[in-house]
């Protein structure tokens, strides 16, 4: 076994290792690759992996979170082992390399997600389970029925939209967002490069709701074949309650469903009971779970 630091032409193991633990997660082998090559500025990124006979059988990446105002906070990110090679010590060299990793970079808090069975893992390692997130799938064939619009709200593909108005509606629809961490605080150049530059992004069937010039809610979409993966969806807390939400995310899933997606996944913080209900209404089924965990780094 050895643990060494992931390579951009890992990205098609690496992918192909999260389908078979994670299969609700969708990230194309490019954007995978890209990550790899040109991590997000700003975040001190970096992944490792563990091989096997030159055979990848693990991955986790570490980061500073540059998306919230809370300080020194690392992340520990989508740790996983192959179910036939866990009990081995896997897991835990990849978690000593992240948190090595995090403690140079000056992280003192530490944030994790785990499997529900890799609970006791995680408590082993100091962390504390904090709130669950529920995976969940919507079959597009065919896609939800289409809502129409309210008066004065107009859909556009972010193909029409100016990125940077997008980035404004970002950090206001997510600032309340339930979680551990705010995410109340991302630069307009990491956010770009993490989302509007992602390989992944699908920019032709991602939508925003624009009223009065301005964009009100919208949707992202992440594709990677016939799968896609709804990456976030938000309303400007002023126009909330009038059904935006779902009506930009109806709109992204007709659009995908249009050129070829068969099914999208998404995920929600169970305590997020608007998004949970626009979600149960367009149809999505739980798939799955995972929860937040915590610990302090000396």
């Amino acid at each position: 076994m050895r643990v060494r630091t992931a390579r951009p032409d890992d990205a098609s193991a690496v992918v192909a290792l999260r389908a078979l633990v994670h299969p609700y997660l969708v990230r194309g082998v490019d954007s995978t690759r890209r990550m790899i090559a040109q991590p997000p500025p700003g975040e001190d990124w970096t992944a490792y992996v563990v091989e096997v006979d030159d055979t990848v059988v693990g991955w986790v990446s570490a980061y500073r979170n540059d998306r919230t105002s809370e300080p020194d906070v690392g992340e520990v990110s989508t740790l996983h082992v192959h179910p036939g090679h866990r009990g081995r010590g896997a897991g835990t060299a990849l978690l000593t390399a992240a948190l090595g990793h995090l403690r140079a970079v000056g992280a003192r808090r530490v944030r994790t997600w785990s499997l529900p069975e890799s609970l006791p893992f995680a408590r082993r390692h100091g962390f504390t389970p904090s709130r669950e997130l529920r995976y969940s799938a919507l079959d597009l064939r065919p896609a939800p029925p289409m809502p129409e619009p309210p008066p004065g709200v107009r859909l556009l593909p972010l193909t029409d939209v100016d990125p940077r108005r997008v980035h404004l509606a970002n950090l206001a629809a997510a600032a309340d967002e339930p979680g551990d961490v705010p995410a109340d605080s991302i630069s307009y150049e990491s956010w770009r490069s993490e989302v509007w530059d992602n390989l992944g992004l699908d920019r032709a069937a991602s939508t925003a709701a624009e009223a009065g010039g301005e964009v009100v809610a919208f949707s992202l979409v992440k594709r990677d074949g016939d799968r896609m993966w709804s990456d976030y969806t938000g309303t400007l807390p002023a126009h909330r309650g009038r059904g935006l939400a779902r009506l930009a995310k109806t709109a992204a899933l007709h659009r995908a469903a249009a050129t070829g997606v068969r099914v999208a996944y998404t995920s929600n913080d169970e305590a997020n009971a608007p998004m949970l209900a626009v979600n149960v209404r367009l149809g999505y089924r739980p798939v799955g779970s995972s929860w937040s965990c915590l610990r302090e780094l000396p």
